[in-house]
């Protein structure tokens, strides 16, 4: 999860003299191609494989993200994390190339493959030029399609993963934020972590690695998203050429059911720190709910005012967001870093009780939105991380098209909207407080 604080007033200064109207326009025909020259974005198939291609004329740079769709819906608690073993694992050799031969030829065309592991899906990242656009596509599609899964690379891979997950408890910021999502939505399959437990990780042999791959790695859960100057003729024979021989499978994409929601709660985890670590969450829209954008801006609005109340005029901290979880199913949360977590959290409640019962300034609204598409758009400028804004687009809400109107869909929030999502969404939240337990404010936290 990114934190990040934004700072309400500072938005109003730095486009308090701007044209919303005329910066929405530009913004509106930016959107079509966060960067570049966008020469067509269109979506075909390809014998099952779902593609959506962004053809961009400018540049030599051509990524592409092939998404394995399902993310922890895939899984359960026993094999947590399996997925990015596989893919992690893949990289120790295939039947095709052999761990040198593998490395010795990333090298030598000097390009990446990358994997991460998410809720809602897990994927394999291609970055490449034009003219080692083919053979680094061979490498990838040899990892998805006929990963060597030796027991000793694979013990090596687990060992790592294993180890970046005990990491986690020498991190406040890491231990807090893996535990929230267990503890806030528990019976949901976002309560289970992509990167597994060490319980999870440690379970997982080669057979189950190989039967996996033999029935998961199917091309009814792929999505690809290419991203540069390359043709639709090339993508089409790359994939005919290898992933299109892959089983077909059964899967479907769906919106996942909606999160639970509980009391507020408080889970304290004691640890002697300099300060104390706290992150609540609440269950959010799915990504079809007309909400799902208005919770978007709403966290940013509370995230400004917590930074000038908590931050700026009290100095109580150096952290402190209301971050919105942009996920199929969305979630909001609370978080700060503090050695005065009552008086903090005071504020906090105060922040987000003034924001449900006042009212937002159509004019100021507006403002801050479009300040608020222009850093978002500055976030999703790479070729890769336009990949992910098209397949969230084409995943969240249903078409690759919708990438297009996002600027025309957050215009549009008004704020009514703004107040009905706080008041429906913003409660309820469940904590995670990570520090000295004699300083947790237990009465406060409930409150919320």
């Amino acid at each position: 999860m990114k934190i990040r604080a934004l700072c309400f007033l500072a938005v109003l200064f730095a486009v308090g003299t701007a044209a919303p109207g005329r910066v929405f326009a530009q913004l509106r025909s930016a959107s079509s191609a966060i960067a570049g020259a966008d020469t067509g974005t269109v979506a075909y198939n390809v014998d099952g494989i779902r593609v959506i291609q962004r053809q961009l004329g400018t540049g030599d740079i051509v990524v592409a993200n092939l998404y394995l769709l399902g993310g922890v819906r895939q899984v359960t608690a026993a094999n947590a994390g399996i997925e990015l073993l596989l893919l992690e694992a893949s990289e120790r050799g295939t039947k095709s190339y052999s761990l040198d031969k593998l490395r010795r030829s990333m090298a030598q065309l000097g390009t990446s493959i990358n994997t991460q592991a998410g809720v809602d899906w897990s994927s394999i990242r291609l970055q490449a030029t034009r003219s080692t656009l083919d053979s680094t596509w061979n490498i990838l599609a040899s990892r998805l399609m006929e990963p060597k899964l030796d027991s000793i690379d694979v013990g090596l891979i687990r060992r790592q993963l294993v180890s970046g997950v005990r990491q986690r408890e020498d991190s406040p910021d890491a231990l807090v934020e893996s535990t929230a999502d267990s503890f806030a939505f528990k019976g949901h399959p976002y309560a289970l972590e992509p990167a597994g437990t060490e319980a999870s990780l440690s379970s997982i042999t080669v057979q189950d690695l190989q039967r996996y791959q033999a029935t998961q790695v199917v091309k009814s859960r792929m999505l690809l998203v290419v991203v540069g100057d390359v043709s639709r003729a090339q993508v089409e024979r790359l994939v005919r050429g290898t992933l299109s021989k892959l089983p077909a499978g059964s899967y479907r994409w769906t919106l996942p059911d909606t999160l639970p929601r509980g009391r507020s709660a408080v889970l304290t985890i004691n640890r002697r720190l300099p300060t104390n670590y706290i992150l609540g969450l609440y269950p959010g829209p799915r990504a079809d709910s007309p909400d799902y954008h208005a919770l978007r801006i709403a966290t940013a609005i509370l995230a400004g005012q917590l930074f000038s109340e908590v931050r700026s005029k009290r100095n109580l901290t150096y952290a402190v967001d209301a971050p919105f979880i942009e996920r199929a199913v969305a979630s909001g949360g609370l978080y700060v870093t503090t050695v005065s977590p009552e008086e903090a959290l005071s504020v906090m409640r105060r922040e987000l009780q003034d924001l449900q019962t006042g009212s937002v300034e159509p004019r100021a609204l507006e403002r801050l939105i479009l300040q608020f598409i222009t850093q978002y758009f500055l976030d999703n400028e790479s070729g890769a991380q336009q990949a992910d804004f098209l397949a969230r687009a084409e995943l969240y809400y249903g078409d690759f098209r919708r990438a297009d109107r996002f600027v025309d869909e957050l215009r549009a929030i008004a704020p009514a909207d703004i107040q009905r999502a706080a008041l429906r969404y913003m409660r309820d939240v469940r904590f995670v407080y990570v520090g000295d337990p004699s300083q947790a404010p237990k009465s406060i936290m409930e409150k919320f």
